[in-house]
């Protein structure tokens, strides 16, 4: 007999990882149906994805744009229902025919509803990086006392769970430390003095991947890989000192696992997300993911380094924010959403997204939060405060 198909819901499914994850899904028609579809703002990308998988639902964030996906829906005959808002996001993720959630919503936004996945015991497939930067210990919480089943997404992250021992227990008694790998972003070896005249075109032109506008520019400030090593902290319980970064520009190496005896276990594949997005979705089995195979006779070199604190200082604030109350990494994570965005509305040069984030964990001392609530409060706070300094280095 063959297994029932597993269904899944996608958070963001029209951003860069969604659109991936349909690939994949595509391939595989005999192992998965869509549940729901979610989206913010691109009507005419979901309801084009609403034509291809037939979800049960779709979500838009608006209620004005859940009405004009609504109307083509009907117009179009589709046999899909339109919600809207919040707390729809979460309805469908919590919902007891949702097998797999794939969180990929970018940013603070992802955090209910991705919150609700891991309270109804689902497999979790976790795009989210804001899920674990800003609910640390809350979202961990959830998913122990949801029973579910927590399956890092970005390449990285999924590198160094395929590398760990299978049964978590052993990762303390055998792991000296983990190595997170990144391309440097467009600017590895511009000149310093050049920095402050990045425009956000440039900021955006990722040397290995396309991906949406916000997470190219933290590519380029290597802020990304700062939540990164905060979201690391929280899903494999390692203490801040034993999670270090390297450059490594070809990204062939997708991270890397350094174990007591010196012994170093490394994830190497092509560039692709579809590779992590597979193996998250079969786990613990493996299936086809579409990329292509990696052909070690074109590999010219690998070339490895330690990112300068000059040059990527935002990377450096993660241990700070690690070593501090809890909340400290929401007040982060905050005040870099709002920098970034400032960044590419031309409100602020590139080289002051740090300067941002710096006076914002500064300004704000939050204590360890307990509920959403009590999070959403400390990133009211900090955005407030973020916000505040934008318009400080503008005057």
């Amino acid at each position: 007999m063959t297994s029932p198909r597993q269904t899944v819901t996608i958070l963001g499914s029209t951003g860069s990882i969604g659109v991936n994850t349909l690939d994949v899904i595509s391939r595989h028609p005999d192992r998965y149906e869509v549940f729901a579809l979610t989206a913010a703002t691109q009507v005419e990308a979901l309801l084009a994805q609403c034509q291809a998988f037939s979800p049960r639902y779709a979500v838009m964030a608006s209620a004005d744009h859940a009405g004009q996906l609504s109307a083509r829906v009907k117009e179009m005959g589709l046999p899909v229902q339109v919600l809207a808002g919040a707390q729809a996001l979460c309805d469908v993720s919590a919902d007891p025919s949702v097998q797999v959630v794939m969180a990929a919503i970018v940013g603070a936004a992802g955090l209910a509803p991705t919150l609700a996945a891991a309270r109804a015991g689902k497999k979790l497939l976790l795009a989210n990086k804001e899920a674990l930067v800003v609910g640390g210990g809350l979202f961990m919480d959830a998913v122990r006392d949801g029973g579910g089943t927590l399956l890092p997404i970005d390449s990285e992250h999924s590198a160094i769970f395929q590398c760990l021992p299978e049964d978590a227990r052993h990762w303390p008694s055998r792991l000296d430390h983990i190595l997170l790998t990144s391309s440097g972003g467009p600017f590895r070896e511009t000149p310093l003095s050049a920095l402050p005249g990045i425009t956000p075109n440039q900021a955006c032109a990722h040397p290995n991947f396309v991906m949406g506008r916000k997470i190219s520019v933290d590519s380029a400030t290597m802020m990304n890989k700062a939540l990164e090593v905060i979201e690391a902290r929280w899903l494999f319980d390692l203490p801040p000192e034993k999670i270090k970064v390297l450059i490594h520009p070809q990204q062939i190496i997708h991270s890397m696992v350094q174990f007591k005896d010196t012994s170093v276990l490394a994830q190497l594949g092509t560039p692709d997300m579809r590779v992590p997005i597979a193996y998250g979705l079969s786990w613990p089995e493996r299936m086809e993911s579409g990329a292509q195979p990696l052909d070690f006779s074109s590999l010219v070199s690998m070339t490895f380094m330690d990112p300068q604190r000059e040059r990527y200082p935002g990377l450096y604030l993660s241990w700070d924010a690690l070593l501090a109350p809890e909340g400290t990494t929401t007040v982060l994570n905050a005040a870099n959403e709002v920098a970034v965005a400032a960044f590419l509305e031309q409100r602020l040069r590139f080289d002051q997204i740090h300067a941002v984030n710096h006076a914002t964990l500064t300004a704000v001392l939050p204590s360890k939060p307990h509920s959403l609530d009590e999070l959403m409060a400390i990133d009211a706070e900090a955005r407030a405060m973020a916000e505040a300094q934008v318009h400080r280095l503008r005057a």
